[in-house]
């Protein structure tokens, strides 16, 4: 893939999530920095939205989209989150995780001299949420907030990364614990926290899940 040139193009950041639909595993939120040029090249190596790729194909596209791109990586991890959301709603999590991830590449793109006029999230929850969440850097550059873009090429590599960590660090949790650890919410991902209570007691849900899940409610440890 190409690298980036000192060419004076309009470089711009596509961030997205993972995670925040899992009762178990963190919240991740992930950014790239791309261009035209880019877009092209992601494009050719089959970059699209996480959600239709298979777990293998994000860990490998995740690899080649690590080698090109300017890239960060915010992980809140589930001690953390259930700290964090006894005080915010999901949205304003989610906010402050973009903006974080914005900031910081746009701290990296400087130091490379690349111009970034531009940030590109999927929408959710009210716009202002981001746009309040929004640093020092993020408020001097154009916001898009808009639903599925993840058709934009720069998101889908963002969503790809995100992905990427979340099935990484599920994997670890997995293993610390001897039991797979399930994705998404189902009857399955019920009877595996109830694993967890019997072995571990009720309390180390904070360090595994998202509490604040009604699937909570459904565990009867």
């Amino acid at each position: 893939m190409k690298k980036f040139s000192s060419v004076v193009m309009e470089f711009y950041i596509g961030v997205d999530e993972s995670g925040k639909g899992d009762f178990f595993g963190p919240l991740v939120v992930a950014g790239v920095v791309s261009n035209e040029s880019l877009n092209e090249e992601l494009l050719k190596l089959g970059v699209k939205d996480s959600k239709k790729l298979s777990d293998k194909r994000v860990l490998e596209l995740a690899d080649e989209i690590k080698k090109s791109c300017i890239y960060n990586i915010v992980v809140i991890k589930p001690k953390r989150y259930n700290e964090l959301t006894k005080n915010l709603n999901l949205n304003r999590l989610l906010a402050w995780g973009h903006a974080r991830v914005i900031e910081n590449l746009l701290e990296e793109a400087e130091k490379k001299n690349l111009n970034v006029k531009k940030a590109i999230s999927d929408r959710f929850g009210d716009e202002s949420y981001l746009l309040n969440a929004l640093m020092k850097k993020g408020k001097e550059i154009e916001l898009i907030q808009r639903h599925k873009a993840e058709v934009d090429p720069a998101v889908a590599s963002a969503s790809i990364l995100a992905r990427a960590e979340f099935v990484n660090q599920l994997k670890e949790m997995s293993k610390k614990y001897g039991v797979e650890l399930p994705k998404g919410v189902s009857p399955k991902v019920i009877s595996t926290a109830n694993e967890i209570v019997e072995k571990f007691g009720k309390d180390e849900l904070l360090n595994v899940a998202k509490v604040h899940f009604k699937t909570t409610n459904l565990i009867t440890g």
